[in-house]
C-alpha cells in the first residue's frame, strides 16, 4: 500500500495520529523516498536527460567523430569522464543520489570510447570496424573494451554504491556474452541455435547473479534490478526462440513461464511476471489457433480455468498471512529476509 497525505489525514481524523505527528512522519517518509526511483516528473527528467547524454556517446555516435583520430577520441572521453566524476561528487554532496548515479553511469558508458580511441592511437586497432559498430555488430575485438568497462563499473560501484551503475555493467555483460561465443566456438559454428543457447544460459546466469545480489543486499537501494531485467530478457528470448518440435517441449515452455510468474510474485519482481505472462499467453494462443482450432469446448474450458484461478486468488487473500508465515518458516533465513524486505 502506498502511503500518501490522504491516508495520513484519515489516520489523524480517526485519532490514530496527531497533526504534528502526521506532518513529522510525512517529512521523514519524503526524505527517505527522495533517493528512491519513482514515476515522478522530476525523476523522469533525470533519467530522460541522462539517457540522452549516455546515448550521445554510445548508440547515437556518428561516423564524423572518427575525424578526431585516436588521441582525439581518447582525450574527449577522458575530459567527459572527469566532468562526469566531478558532477557525481557534487550531486552526492547535495544529497542528490539519483542524478549522481546517472552521471556515474555516464562515466562507465564512456569507457568503450576511451579504450577504442587509445587502441587507435597506439596502432593496436585492426581496420574494418568503427566505434559506432560496437552497439550493432558482434565481434571479438570488442572484448578488451568490454572488460575495461566492467572493471571501471566495478570500481565506481565500490566507490559510490549507486544502483544505476549496475545498468551499464549489465549491458556490457550482455554484449560480452554475444562477443565471446564466436571467439570461443568460431564463426563457422556460431549458428542461430548456438546464439539462442548462449542467450538462454547467459540470461539464467545473470538472473542467478541478481538473486545472489538481492540476498546480499541489506539496504533500501535496489542493486539487483538491472541484472534481473537483462537476465530475464535474455533467458526468456533464448527460451522462446528455441525450436520445439513436439507438444511436450511446448508444454514445458508453458510450465517454465508459469514458474516465472510464481517467482516474480514471491520476489516482487515484475519483470518475471511480465515475461512469464507473455509466454503463457503465447502458449494458450497456440492451443487456441493450432491444437484446438476446431474445438467447441476449449473456450469454455479456458474460461473455467480462468475463473478457478480467480477463486484461488480469493482463497489466497483470505488465508495469505497464515500460509505465508508457515511457508516462510521453512525457508533459509537469508531468503526469508529477502522476501520480507521485498514485501
Amino acid at each position: 500500500m502506498e502511503l500518501n497525505r490522504r491516508l495520513l489525514k484519515e489516520a489523524t481524523d480517526q485519532g490514530l495520529l496527531t497533526e504534528p505527528q502526521a506532518e513529522r512522519l510525512w517529512q521523514f517518509l519524503a526524505e527517505r523516498a527522495q533517493d528512491r526511483p519513482r514515476f515522478s516528473f522530476t525523476h523522469i527528467l533525470y533519467y530522460f536527460g541522462g539517457l540522452i547524454a549516455i546515448g550521445a556517446m554510445t548508440l547515437f555516435m556518428t561516423l564524423g567523430w572518427e575525424q578526431f583520430g585516436g588521441w582525439g577520441l581518447f582525450t574527449i572521453a577522458l575530459l567527459y569522464a572527469l566532468a562526469g566524476l566531478g558532477l557525481t561528487e557534487h550531486f552526492l554532496r547535495k544529497r542528490l543520489a539519483i542524478p549522481a548515479g546517472i552521471l556515474a553511469a555516464f562515466v562507465v558508458a564512456l569507457t568503450p570510447l576511451a579504450v577504442y580511441g587509445l587502441q587507435h592511437a597506439l596502432g593496436l586497432w585492426a581496420e574494418g570496424r568503427d566505434y559506432r559498430d560496437y552497439h550493432a555488430y558482434i565481434d571479438w575485438r570488442w572484448l578488451l573494451m568490454e572488460l575495461t568497462t566492467l572493471a571501471i563499473g566495478a570500481i565506481l560501484l565500490w566507490r559510490y554504491r549507486l544502483p544505476f551503475l549496475v545498468m551499464p555493467v549489465a549491458i556490457t555483460l550482455w554484449y560480452m556474452s554475444m562477443d565471446l561465443a564466436p571467439f570461443l566456438f568460431g564463426w563457422e559454428d556460431y549458428s542461430w541455435e548456438l546464439r539462442r543457447l548462449v542467450s538462454l544460459w547467459f540470461g539464467l546466469l545473470i538472473t542467478l547473479l541478481a538473486f545472489w545480489v538481492d540476498l546480499r543486499t541489506r539496504q533500501d537501494k535496489d542493486f539487483a534490478f538491472w541484472l534481473y531485467l537483462f537476465g530475464v530478457v535474455a533467458f526468456w528470448c533464448g527460451l522462446t526462440l528455441m525450436k520445439s518440435d513436439n507438444e511436450l517441449s511446448k508444454f514445458l515452455y508453458f510450465c517454465i513461464n508459469l514458474l516465472m510468474i510464481g517467482v516474480g510474485a514471491v520476489l516482487s519482481r515484475r519483470v518475471f511476471v511480465v515475461f512469464g505472462g507473455l509466454g503463457s499467453a503465447g502458449y494458450l494462443g497456440y492451443l487456441a489457433y493450432d491444437v484446438f482450432k476446431d474445438s467447441l469446448l476449449f473456450p469454455f474450458l479456458l474460461t473455467a480455468i480462468g475463473l478457478a484461478v480467480i477463486y484461488l486468488g480469493i482463497l489466497w487473500q483470505r488465508h495469505e498471512t497464515s500460509i505465508s508465515l508457515k511457508l516462510r518458516a521453512l525457508l533459509p533465513e537469508p531468503l526469508r529476509e529477502l522476501i520480507e524486505r521485498r514485501h
